[in-house]
Order: structure tokens, then sequence, then C-alpha cells
């Protein structure tokens, strides 16, 4: 497999530093609100390569932090008349609501800044004994110049981000490229004793002493936004590798940006749009295959239209995939044909053409077309004649590929086929008894109820509007 990474500027063939194991972090949500759509772009693409990996026989150690101490959190427990905790606390609850909507697999752990408080501060001791850190006043900040490679993930020299910095009156720190690792106790803030004082982490040191708990001094893959390379991820390769001399991450991985209708997301032009806000209109799972139809690093506009294009083509994968169910339940118990032994046997190939894709750099649009390729073929090859042999073939194959992109995925809602199938056997009753207006009625209030009837060659079926 090759994946591109922001470090060297190009794809790079993925070694991982324990044979059949990879170490992978990939930066978590602040959890202070519903997180939006520009969000859930990261969660779903290293939920994808995670799932990528897993199939091709690695075991896999993913970390995904929540970031439950934070400005935005203390601003809006004011706002919620409640505690910071309590605040953290509702919104990772409300976090993996969305999350398993989307399809996303729990983390192997999803460490929190208030458990790892003992860490932190032990990194920043380590820091501060190496002339990489120091106090003012009870606020600890890093002496960037100190470190030689800073700059070196976003391709910015010292030079060029001390001339672009800006001063501000009056401040603390030694350089305005310093930034805060510990921050000194205020009013109406958490905190916790440290040697600095009482006081609680900066933003970027939870990252590297989360990570190293977890994975150990250097992992293999760190990822995350575009918009995190500067200055969080080079913060973080400046702690980690400051504080124990070692390379932090092997391959740095990022996704592109989200455009709202061809503008940037931003809420005060109002088109901020929350995953919560999407789902009152659309099925989770469409939002993944819309991200996933493009390349990770592509930038991608969002718009309704564009996200019921997504789900019309979740809808052709779901027809396939029932299809093939319905298929299955009435198919002889035969030996498979000849004809049908050959046709088994050029599936493999779908299998090849989808791991080539996805060995690329992770082309999940490549790969979605190889699906789609698939699904012409069994839409094609398997019929009402078709025997169990055959249709089965295609049910794996069709369900291992759509399961690495988590697509597809769902059963059918059996309490909703019961009484469906129940007004469909009354209404195939009164065509037989030629009471067509009551065939007709029955059709209108399985449409009100948002089901289509096809009357088929294979019988009638139905499906969701």
């Amino acid at each position: 497999m090759k994946l591109y990474n922001t470090l060297t500027q190009k794809k790079e063939t993925f070694v991982p530093i324990e044979e059949g194991k990879v170490r992978m972090y990939s930066c978590g949500p602040t959890v202070y609100n519903y997180f939006h759509i520009g969000n859930a772009r990261p969660f779903i693409v290293f939920d994808v390569l995670r799932r990528f990996l897993e199939y091709t026989g690695y075991e896999v150690t993913f970390i995904q932090n929540f970031t439950d101490v934070d400005d935005k959190i203390i601003n809006r427990s004011h706002e919620e008349n409640i505690s910071p905790e309590a605040v953290a606390e509702k919104y990772i609850q409300e976090y993996f609501a969305d999350a398993d909507a989307l399809g996303i697999k729990r983390a192997s752990v999803h460490p929190k800044v208030s458990e790892n408080i003992t860490e932190i501060i032990e990194m920043i001791k380590t820091l501060e004994a190496k002339g990489l850190a120091y106090n003012v006043s009870g606020n600890v900040y890093y002496r960037v110049e100190a470190f030689k490679d800073y700059g070196k993930l976003s391709k910015q020299s010292i030079d060029d981000l001390r001339s672009g910095a800006r001063i501000e009156v009056n401040d603390e720190k030694h350089s305005p490229l310093d930034f805060a690792l510990w921050k000194k106790k205020k009013d109406g803030e958490p905190y916790w004793p440290s040697p600095w004082g009482d006081g609680r982490p900066g933003w970027h040191i939870e990252c590297s002493a989360m990570s190293k708990k977890h994975l150990g001094a250097t992992i293999d893959i760190h990822g995350g936004g575009q918009d995190l390379i500067f200055p969080h991820h080079e913060n973080e390769i400046a702690q980690s590798e400051g504080s124990c001399g070692k390379t932090f991450a092997n391959y740095w991985v990022h996704n592109g940006y989200i455009n709202i209708d061809n503008q940037k997301m931003s809420k005060s032009k109002g088109n901020f749009f929350t995953v919560r806000d999407i789902a009152k209109k659309f099925d989770l799972e469409v939002v993944r295959m819309f991200l996933l139809m493009a390349h990770y690093r592509s930038p991608v506009n969002f718009s309704e239209v564009l996200l019921q294009q997504a789900a019309t083509a979740l809808e052709r994968l779901y027809t396939a995939k029932f299809q093939m169910e319905f298929l299955l339940e009435k198919a002889p118990l035969e030996a498979a044909t000849e004809t049908e032994m050959t046709w088994m046997n050029t599936l493999d190939q779908y299998k090849h053409d989808f791991i080539a894709a996805m060995d690329d750099d992770i082309n999940t649009a490549d790969a979605i077309a190889v699906i789609f390729e698939l699904v012409r073929d069994l839409n094609s090859n398997l019929d009402a004649n078709s025997t169990k042999a055959a249709i089965m073939a295609g049910q794996n194959i069709f369900s291992e590929l759509t399961t690495v992109l988590g697509l597809a995925v769902k059963a059918k809602e059996t309490n909703l086929d019961d009484a469906v199938e129940d007004l469909i056997a009354q209404r195939q009753a009164a065509r037989k008894a030629k009471d067509f207006k009551r065939a007709d009625a029955i059709r209108d209030e399985l449409l009100a109820k948002g089901i289509v009837l096809e009357d088929t060659r294979e019988g009638v079926k139905w499906k969701k509007a």
C-alpha cells in the first residue's frame, strides 16, 4: 500500500514499525457542540483507512482523543449553566450517536484530556528540563526556536514564521512563535495542581501525551484534517520529538477541505452545517457515501444536490443487496451450472481491482467505481433461475468489498417487512379478485408511507422511496 505522506510530500510504500501491526492516531473532536460536516470527513477517512488495514491483515491499534478541557467547553458551560465536565460528557455521547449513524467504528481507545493530566505534566517537565519549555508566573510555554526542526511538516522556516508572527503588546512569551503547554488557573475554570501552580493544559500537548501513553514514542500513522497541519500537528512534533528525541510519526496523512456550495464553510456566511442538521433530511450513511465518492485529499464541494446524487448511488447498492436476498429465498438447491461456475471464477477480479484502488493512497473513488462494476455484473448474471451457490458467491464478494468502506451494511427492517408483505398479499388477492380499486388503494397507502412497489418477473418487490 502507498500513502501520501505530508511530511515528505510524496506517496510512500507503507511499512509499519512492527510487522503485522499498525499504531495509528487521529485527532478527535473538542466536545462542546455537535460536530459539523468538516469534522465528519477525517472521522470517516481514517475509519476507512483503519478498516482497510484490518481487511488486509493488520492488527490496528487506533487512538482518537476527546478534547474535554478547552475554552470553548468552558464558554458553553456558562451558556448552558452546567459544569464543563457535564458539557463534555453530553457532547461525547452526542458524538457517538452521530458517529454510529455515519458507520464509524469505535476507536481502540478514546482518551480524554482530563484523564491524562499526569502524563501531560510529565511531558512538560521533560521539555522544561531539556530547555524546550519555560515558566512565566505559572504559564508554561514551548520555546519554538530551541527546536531546530520546527516547521518541517508545514514546510515553513523559523525565519518566515517569525517575520509573519503577530506581536502582542505586553506578551509574556519570549517569542511570538512560542505556544502554551500549561495555563495558570483562572476564576470559573477547571484546574489541576502542577509544579507550576494550579492550571490546565494547553491544546497541543494533549495529543503528544496521549499518543505516547497508548502507542509509544513513535507511531506509524498520524491523521487529521488539512487545517491541523499548522500549528497543531507542527506543535505535536515539536513536543513529542523534543521530549524523547525520536521520530514522532512515520506517516502524516491529511484530508482535504470541504466547501459549501463552492464557498468556504463559515458560521458568518450561514453555511455552517452540523451532521445533526443534515440528518433531518438525509440518512447519515448518505454523507458517508458522498465523502467516499471523492479522493480523501481532494477538496470536496458540499451541496444538497450532490448529497441527493450520493443518496441515489447508495440506493443502487442496497437495491443490489436486497435483490440478492430476495433471489436467494426462492433459489433452487441445485449445484451450480457450468456457466455459473465460469462466471463465479471471474468475481475475484473485482476484489483484485478494489484492493489495487485502495492500495493507491486509499482511492475510495476508484474503489466505489469497482463496486458499481460488480453491481452491473450481478444484475446481469443473477436472476430467478440462478442457483443458491451462484447467488451466495455474488453476495459474498459484494459484502466483502462494501464492508471495507462501511457501506450498504444495514439489514432490512424486519418489522416493517412483515407489515408491507401483509399489505402486498392483500393487494395481490384484490388483483386476483379483479378489485383493482382496492389494489390501487393499497399501493397508494404504501406510497404514502414511503414504500414503492415494483411488479417484476420474479414477483412484487418493494423499496423505500
